[in-house]
């Protein structure tokens, strides 16, 4: 996903977004998860035209855990649902703005409710402006679009214009996990990310092709494993 500032004729901004937000017709199953199920795990007040002072969100009025961990384009919400199992008392935002994720979100939701779960549909970067400085614990960043074209590159997240405004949300000593499988999105996250004031933890080549202890494979992985691609597991401290 990326975007790009502009302003309407009446001078409020708005943002270019590059990414899809539709994809092919959702099931009745999944239409009735999003209509019924979305508005209880939603974040509110937090879109560009909603919250245009960009007024600052409360995450300790949001949730009652202490910590609170962010996803960034969560697919399908396997990870984003396996992590919050395992994780009872950490909070999490998961942000997706492809409607057919996020729906197909809801029907594992509505099956296997999670009560430590917020979602925004929606692009990352309004979450970034209404977080306060040091408010999030851990950022999960999973198989982004990978935008293969070189032309193209600028519209990937490892770009300041992502990455600074993440760096600020980070509390001190957080971590920042990036899996892809393309390996031009890894040059360009090891030349990015550390730009943003992150350091890359890694002291051999174990550490980037190992999957984290916690980590559950997802249907990218999955797809990319069969495709012979190699995944790379990066992980920086801000």
């Amino acid at each position: 996903m990326c975007s790009e500032i502009n302003r309407h004729k009446n001078g409020t901004e708005w943002r270019n977004f590059y990414g899809r937000f539709k994809g092919k017709s959702l099931s009745p199953a999944q239409s009735e998860a999003l209509l019924t199920q979305y508005e209880k795990y939603s974040l509110e007040n937090i879109s560009w035209d909603e919250n245009p002072q960009r007024k600052k969100i409360k995450l300790s009025e949001i949730f009652r855990e202490k910590s609170v961990w962010l996803e960034i384009g969560f697919g399908g919400g396997e990870h984003l649902i396996h992590q919050a199992k395992l994780n009872p008392d950490i909070g999490f935002i998961g942000c997706e703005p492809y409607q057919n994720g996020v729906a197909k979100l809801m029907g594992k939701l509505s099956a296997n409710p999670c009560q430590n779960i917020k979602l925004y549909d929606g692009d990352v970067r309004n979450i970034f402006d209404v977080l306060a400085k040091n408010s999030i614990s851990k950022v999960f960043l999973l198989y982004p679009d990978p935008w293969p074209k070189k032309r193209h590159h600028r519209r990937r997240f490892v770009t300041q214009e992502f990455l600074a405004p993440l760096y600020e949300t980070m509390k001190p000593g957080s971590i920042l996990r990036i899996a892809t499988d393309i390996e031009d999105y890894v040059r360009q996250a090891l030349q990015e990310v550390p730009r943003a004031g992150f350091q890359w933890l890694a002291k051999d080549a174990s550490d980037w092709r190992t999957p984290w202890q916690d980590w559950v494979s997802t249907r990218y992985e999955i797809k990319a494993l069969k495709e012979e691609r190699t995944p790379h597991y990066l992980t920086f401290i801000a």
